[in-house]
């Protein structure tokens, strides 16, 4: 399953670790997706995919065509 949110776009990102003694070595920041099932109103099916929890949230509060609408800048 790829880490990339197939509504938002998020995907992972690399930064450095810090250690203690300040030395810096790569790292990778990896998003939190997560897979599931969505219903769509116009089709009447459920569809799988990819999202990322702030995109969850967003779809429960708002609608899957809000939430497209929204992130599709």
């Amino acid at each position: 399953m790829p880490r990339k949110c197939e509504v938002t776009g998020k995907g992972t990102k690399s930064g450095n670790k810090v250690s203690h003694s300040n030395v810096k070595t790569k790292r990778k920041f990896k998003s939190n997706v997560q897979k599931k099932r969505v219903y769509l109103e116009d089709e009447k099916r459920w569809i799988t995919m990819n999202l990322s929890t702030r995109a969850l949230r967003t779809i429960q509060k708002k609608g899957l065509k809000a939430a497209l609408k929204l992130y599709s800048k």
